[in-house]
């Protein structure tokens, strides 16, 4: 259960402390907010041209470069310092997501062609269907949600269209269509216009490896509610679904790990450019047991980038003050920038991902590969077999943290 506070808010100073370089950080959050953007405009001239250059070093090597090029580019209408520079950070990933982009709407049109629906996840239905700049949504792959039922019928014509089946973690996740229909999802891959383009079709939503799938909204509900883009066959998850997709994968991801900090504008701009009922965002986040996971996206997002993420609704996804203290400390300790550092060493990330639980019966369920309905007795054998399998898997295969 949560103990909810009137202090449910995280401060900026909490999470990230005062590391240096302070100002570039600082600069950081400001080009990537979408609220109140000409202020944060405004900011960025004010501190000056003699700092670009670190500026931008520091951006590229946050996985933000286009962002904050963008940021220059509309604080100095189109003629910042490093004007070169900033043009071709943000034309070359305009490029590749154009490139990107063209193979999500060539999927989708093929299979809505047998009337299967595709839903654009994450990153890649924001680049599509939501924020004006697409060159400012970095992304390594597209990630689409289609119903476990025509999951097969999707496969046949992912490859009709060129991606031919691969993974990038062959240890944990082998290029196989049975394993994906066991798991949540396959990868595909496809080189084209000077592109490697990484497809990832997925029945779950989210499918962590932390998270069970009574704590995912059902993807065939995801694709009933889902809502059209004009122009295309793709569709987005409505306002609500998305914002808890977005804020269950940022927690999938401890909010710091790789991508890292570009993780957090997907909460912001979803605030922003389809802002959700909020209250049936917290309801439908203590349906599923995610109040924890969830409330630490939307608090970071509102710390970090002035997101306008109403107080009640942090208040009623609130934990307990202690465990709020000490997943705020542990952010501020692996730092939210930086996402080529290894943020966690196993016992670390066990015992952070523990804590995004909301109840130990949850917890427990988790480690024993089950959902907490069937922790009884009765099921006790069956239990304890797949949580010895669950917790070698967990303590051996652990992808890099």
């Amino acid at each position: 259960m949560n103990h909810p506070s009137r202090h449910s808010r995280l401060s900026r100073e909490a999470v990230i402390g005062g590391r240096d370089p302070a100002h570039l950080r600082a600069l950081t959050l400001s080009a990537m907010a979408s609220h109140d953007r000409g202020r944060h405009l405004a900011r960025i001239r004010e501190a000056g041209e003699g700092l670009v250059a670190d500026w931008l070093d520091f951006a590229e090597r946050n996985r933000v470069g286009p962002i904050v090029a963008l940021a220059l580019l509309q604080a100095y209408d189109d003629a910042p310092p490093l004007s070169r520079r900033c043009s071709d950070i943000y034309s070359s990933a305009e490029a590749r997501m154009a490139v990107l982009l063209e193979e999500l709407d060539a999927c989708a049109a093929r299979l809505a062609s047998e009337g299967i629906p595709m839903i654009a996840l994450k990153n890649a239905g924001i680049a599509r269907g939501i924020y004006p700049w697409p060159g400012a949504c970095p992304m390594g792959d597209l990630d689409v949600l289609v119903a476990k039922e025509r999951f097969r019928d999707a496969h046949r014509l992912i490859v009709e269209c060129g991606f031919h089946l691969d993974t990038r973690a062959p240890d944990v996740e082998p290029a196989d269509l049975e394993h994906g229909l066991l798991g949540g999802g396959t990868e595909y891959r496809k080189e084209t216009g000077g592109q490697e383009v990484w497809f990832e079709l997925q029945w779950r939503p989210v499918a962590g490896r932390w998270i069970r799938p009574d704590q995912e909204p059902e993807g065939a509900d995801l694709v009933e509610r889902s809502v059209p883009i004009e122009g295309t066959d793709v569709r987005l998850l409505n306002p609500v679904d998305n914002m808890i997709q977005v804020g269950l994968h940022t927690a999938k991801h401890t909010y710091v790990r790789a991508p890292g900090l570009r993780l957090h504008t997907d909460v912001d701009r979803l605030a922003h450019y389809q802002r959700p009922d909020w209250e049936a965002v917290a309801e439908m986040a203590r349906e599923l047991t995610i109040s924890t996971a969830v409330y630490f996206s939307f608090a970071l997002a509102q710390a970090l980038l002035g997101t306008p993420v109403p107080d009640q609704v942090l208040e009623s996804l609130a934990p307990a003050a202690w465990k709020r203290d000490a997943v705020t400390r542990i952010l501020r300790t692996v730092d939210v920038f930086e996402p080529n550092e290894r943020k966690f060493n196993r016992p670390g990330m066990m015992l952070f991902t523990a804590m995004m639980y909301d109840d130990t019966s949850g917890l427990l369920a988790s480690v024993l590969d089950t959902s907490p309905d069937e922790l009884g007795w009765r099921y006790a054998p069956r239990n304890l077999r797949r949580g010895a399998k669950r917790v070698y898997d967990i303590m051996t295969r652990y992808q890099r943290a």
